[in-house]
């Protein structure tokens, strides 16, 4: 059985750094198993955080006025 990211997000909460997700389980033939399935968890990793914050930084300089 596979689980397949298809989609994430970040967000700052009270609590801290929150990444929520979604996903797939495919089986092994191939089949599709449950889809849409979500999930979130809180990011205590520093270097998961920088790269985060790096993340951030991109976009943020990709806007433009």
């Amino acid at each position: 059985m596979l689980k397949k990211v298809t989609s994430f997000t970040h967000h700052t909460t009270a609590e801290g750094e929150r990444v929520s997700y979604t996903y797939s389980t495919i089986g092994e033939d191939g089949s599709l198993i449950n889809s849409n399935e979500r999930a979130t968890m809180l990011v205590l990793d520093k270097d998961i955080l920088n790269h985060i914050n790096e993340i951030n930084k991109m976009l943020t300089e990709r806007i433009v006025d």
